[in-house]
């Protein structure tokens, strides 16, 4: 009997562990319920590029830099117009050519150099340049023009080449060399404008030395060839025009030179 009732027992304990068993196992899910929430939508973000450098083509990079808008603008030409005086004329009868017998040298050296001999200004009317103080070929225009006053560079014992005398000093040693072509087209042109104007015929065209005894103006400067090109100038039409001519303008300060010249 008590055989009986311990295997009774066994068995009741087997079945009361099975029945735990099941209780404590847990219950299959077999959906999941919905989401209460709305999923964000992912922006997918570009990277970040930095900007292409500017690149400026080979041609553009070595291209000259525009001119400035107050560029120095280049001197001014005048005409012949340049040569008529304000004031009255001088009944001019001669045209006295000359050489300065320096290198260089122009209208205001040239006056220091007069004035430093006790002359009251310039001695000559007019001074053509060669590109050392004042352009090539420059046609300066003396006060004594300006003014209509009798020259000071042909001195002699009646002083007629001075008291009616129109001085042109070529700047240079034409003794030694030989004037420029721009200084020779500027002089024939002077002096037919000078021969129309005032009526001065072709023989009344002197070298310094056709007047007294001197070298001046030169043994390269022939003023025969001043007459016969000044006398094509004028036939070829009765009122000639005589080209631009460089403008009257004061030289730079120019060092001091030697001159031959010492008429007064």
């Amino acid at each position: 009997m008590r055989w009986f009732s311990q295997r009774y027992a066994v068995r009741a304990g087997i079945i009361a562990a099975l029945v735990g068993m099941t209780s404590c196992a847990p219950r299959a899910v077999e959906t999941l319920p919905e989401p209460r929430f709305k999923p964000q939508a992912v922006v997918q973000r570009k990277p970040l590029v930095p900007p292409a450098a500017s690149v400026v083509p080979p041609a553009a990079a070595h291209r000259a830099a525009p001119a400035p808008k107050h560029a120095t603008p280049a001197p001014a030409l005048a005409d012949s117009r340049a040569w008529q005086p304000a004031a009255q004329s001088r009944p001019w009868q001669w045209i006295v050519i000359h050489h300065s017998a320096t290198p260089a040298g122009g209208a205001v050296a040239f006056d220091r150099m007069h004035r430093d001999k006790g002359w009251d200004e310039l001695g000559y009317h007019f001074v053509i340049g060669n590109g050392t103080d004042t352009r090539d070929g420059q046609v300066e225009v003396g006060p004594r023009w300006v003014h209509q006053k009798w020259g000071a560079h042909t001195k002699t014992p009646d002083n007629r080449f001075n008291d009616y005398g129109i001085g042109i000093c070529l700047v240079g040693n034409f003794e030694v060399e030989r004037p420029s072509a721009a200084q020779m087209q500027s002089l024939v042109r002077l002096v037919a404008f000078l021969q129309r104007t005032y009526h001065i015929p072709g023989d009344r065209i002197l070298g310094h030395k056709d007047a007294k005894p001197t070298d001046c103006p030169g043994k390269n400067l022939s003023i025969a060839q001043v007459r016969r090109q000044a006398g094509d100038l004028l036939a070829g039409s009765p009122t000639p025009y005589l080209a631009a001519q460089p403008a009257a303008q004061p030289a730079a300060q120019p060092a001091a030179h030697r001159e031959l010249l010492r008429d007064h």
